[in-house]
Parts: structure tokens; sequence; C-alpha cells
């Protein structure tokens, strides 16, 4: 009798080893496959992600420190800008070509930032003689603009050049004026928009108004560069 409880109590023994294991393991595929279903779907957004970014962008060179003021007559310089992505052009209020184009076109980049970002548009002068800070000022408020978001500057002329022709890449000529067409076609400049990141350097050019260009897809150029480099540390 005792060999008989002894062989049943070893053989319960050995059965509910083996039922602990069976439980066990099916506990911790459970826990497995709880977590393949959490995490997957987190890869595959990052994949998503990483795909839709594309490739780094190039850097095109670094921007220099300068001094110029804004739209409200305060200084700013380069350090008011470090840490954040921004996009620049350069204009002139009095242009009777396509700066308007391009400051409805920079609107268009202001409505469309996410309102967690932290990136700013910039608009220089090739006209600070005449483009004081209240002029800024009046043509800011002419296209109703977050001016927390998009500043305007000027300065001497030494400085916007700085900046605009040897740091951003882009021209500024004034015209001699037997060339000029009216008493306001005073300056050639470019028309592209320039995308610059945290770190002070130049990282994209893009087209706005050349021949067949797309305002539309420019914008979303101009938007992905943007995402890209706030993504970027």
């Amino acid at each position: 009798m005792r060999i008989e409880q002894t062989a049943f109590i070893q053989y319960r023994s050995t059965a509910m080893e083996r039922e602990s294991r069976k439980i066990s393991w099916t506990l911790w595929a459970g826990v497995a496959l709880l977590l393949a279903t959490l995490i997957l779907p987190m890869l595959l957004a990052q994949l998503k992600i990483r795909t839709s970014i594309g490739a780094p962008l190039e850097v095109y060179g670094n921007v220099a420190n300068f001094t110029l003021t804004n739209q409200n007559g305060r200084p700013i310089e380069l350090t008011n800008l470090l840490g954040r992505v921004w996009v620049a052009d350069i204009i002139f209020t009095r242009c009777p070509g396509p700066c308007l184009k391009m400051s409805r076109q920079m609107k268009d980049l202001e409505m469309a930032l996410a309102p967690r970002s932290d990136s700013r548009l910039v608009t220089l002068t090739t006209d600070p003689d005449y483009d004081t800070a209240p002029v800024l000022k009046a043509y800011a408020q002419r296209f109703d603009a977050n001016t927390s978001r998009w500043m305007f500057l000027t300065g001497s002329k030494k400085e916007i050049a700085k900046l605009a022709v040897d740091s951003l890449k882009l021209t500024a000529l004034e015209k001699k004026p037997e060339e000029r067409e009216s008493a306001t076609d005073l300056f050639i400049h470019s028309t592209i928009f320039v995308l610059v990141d945290r770190q002070a350097r130049l990282r994209g050019v893009f087209d706005t108004t050349g021949e067949g260009v797309d305002p539309v897809e420019v914008k979303g150029k101009i938007l992905a560069g943007i995402r890209r480099l706030e993504r970027e540390r």
C-alpha cells in the first residue's frame, strides 16, 4: 500500500510539474505576443517616418554671426536663432516684381507650420535705406504676419550682405539708374527660399517663382525639410 501511495505521489508531483511548465510557457508566450503586438506598430511607424523623411539634407555651409534689427527696432543676432530651424528670403517693400508673391508664399508657410513647431521665418530687406523698422512693421501687418514666428530684418548694407550673400547665398544687386524700368525697379535679388538648421548650417535651397514652379509643391518640400531638420539633434 505504501509503495502504491509513493508511486502515486511521485506521479502526481511529475504531472503537476509538467502542468506548471505548461502554464509557465503559456504565460511567457502570451507576454511575448503582447509585447510583439505593442512594439511592432511602433517599429513600423518609425520605419514609415524614416522612409518618408528620406536621406539627410546636404550641408552647404555655415551661417556666420550677424547683427541686424527687426521690425520692432530690436537687435537680432545669430544667437537668437540658434537651436531653431529657420527659412529665409530677401525682398524689398517697394518691389514691383516678385516680392509680393514671395511674401504671400512665406505667409502660407507660416500658416502651415505645426502649432508645436519652434521654427522661424526670416525676411531680409535688400533696401535698408528705405526699409526701416517702421516700414517693415507696416509691411508685416500687410500680410498679417505672426511676428513671434516671422521676423523682418533690416540694418546696414554691410551686415545684410554678410548674412544674405556670404552666408545664405542669396543674390542682391542694386541696378544702375539707366537699367531701371521704373522708379521702384531698384534691385535684382534672389527669389529662392533657403533652409537653415538648428546649428546654423545652410541645408536647403528652394526655387519659388521660376518658370513651371508649383507653389504648392514647393511649400510641401520646404515643410518636409523643416520637419526633417526639427527631428535632427
